[in-house]
């Protein structure tokens, strides 16, 4: 690149830091290999921002991620501040940078490499070169809509509520990102609903149609969400573009991500809509929690991390070559088998989350000869 982006790195509570790390080795590599130059900024989110400012989301980190051309977190959460109010646990920090850069389309590939097929509980042939890419709309639907709450009934009875709603803007907005995204694929998109049950997604069934009339090369079905979790342990490589709403694609996704035998492998992008400039706001995160059990221990797999990188370089940036140049050096890490502890096998060289980190280093200098 001519010119150094700014980047906002968040790495958060537990593994974060560990993961992160490793991710900044790489864009340092990066940096002195390829010209690929970053603006450096980190700021804190989740856990560590609670026990540094009383907040999950600091005024400052969220206006530095205003200023960024792309955020890259490491996760936050964990067992030390599960005791505060809802409304201040380190989650809310994520909820509240999502809704404060207007991040809607949540992009979560399940992709299962080669070296790795056998890791999945499913059979090989089944999951075998699956290649499924989840769009999750994220700032509508049941997580956000209102009135939500508990209520104190009569005679000790409780009421909890909460309400699902979407409007024809969200949908459509949504249902393009799917439709252009499958245009770079293999051009067929299914979108997920319950319009056996549910109004709102009879009429997200119904906008989708309108969405695809649009899209006359993409081929559009439609499937139940209880019946698209089903077909995603029976026959997964049916799907390409799965788009759906943010309750059922927080599901959904994490049943596609055990098909890959490991969360520790997955990567995610969250992306805005483009302001009258063209710049996107855009965070990318690994799709596993802190794993607070492991937290320090030096064993976590950084690969998750690394390639939400790779995916930032390709949606943020449009550095496809270089962010397929990150993708091939896991494979090749992978394909010589190098594991960290949460995807070893017999026959395998156990590494650290540095080690992992090594080998990647290592593979991007042998591709860069």
């Amino acid at each position: 690149m001519a010119n150094a982006k700014n980047l906002l790195v968040l790495p958060g509570d537990g593994i974060g830091p560990e993961i992160i790390a490793q991710v900044l080795r790489v864009i340092d590599w990066m940096d002195r290999r390829r010209s690929v130059s970053f603006n450096i900024t980190e700021a804190l989110i989740g856990g560590a921002a609670i026990d540094k400012t009383g907040v999950p989301l600091p005024e400052e980190t969220l206006e530095a991620a205003l200023k960024s051309d792309a955020v890259l977190m490491g996760a936050v959460g964990g067992p030390k501040w599960e005791v505060l109010p809802f409304d201040v646990q380190p989650e809310r920090g994520l909820l509240g940078i999502r809704k404060g850069l207007g991040l809607f389309a949540n992009l979560r590939p399940a992709i299962v490499f080669d070296a790795l097929a056998d890791a999945s509980s499913l059979k090989l042939d089944i999951v075998k070169g699956l290649d499924i890419m989840i769009i999750r709309e994220l700032t509508g639907g049941i997580y956000f809509g209102e009135p939500r709450g508990i209520e104190e009934l009569e005679n000790g009875i409780r009421k909890g509520f909460n309400t699902l709603t979407y409007t024809t803007p969200e949908i459509h907005r949504i249902g393009k990102v799917a439709m252009d995204l499958a245009g770079k694929r293999d051009k067929r998109v299914c979108s997920i609903d319950k319009a056996n049950v549910l109004e709102t997604t009879v009429m997200w069934r119904e906008e989708m149609t309108k969405i695809g009339a649009s899209y006359p090369d993409i081929e559009l079905s439609h499937m139940y969400v209880d019946n698209a979790a089903m077909q995603l342990v029976r026959n997964p490589k049916q799907f390409d573009v799965v788009v759906t709403t943010n309750m059922f694609g927080d599901i959904l996704s994490d049943c596609a991500a055990m098909l890959t035998g490991s969360l520790g492998m997955l990567p995610s992008a969250s992306l805005g809509a483009p302001d009258s400039d063209g710049k996107q706001a855009a965070l990318y995160e690994p799709v596993h929690g802190t794993a607070p059990d492991i937290s320090g221990k030096g064993i976590a797999n950084p690969l998750a991390q690394i390639l939400s990188f790779s995916m930032l370089l390709r949606y943020s940036f449009d550095l496809f070559d270089d962010a397929e140049l990150i993708e091939k050096a896991v494979q090749n890490a992978l394909d010589k088998g190098f594991r960290t502890a949460d995807i070893t096998g017999d026959g395998k060289t156990l590494v650290s989350t540095s080690g992992m980190g090594d080998a990647v280093i290592n593979e991007l200098d042998m591709l860069a000869a």
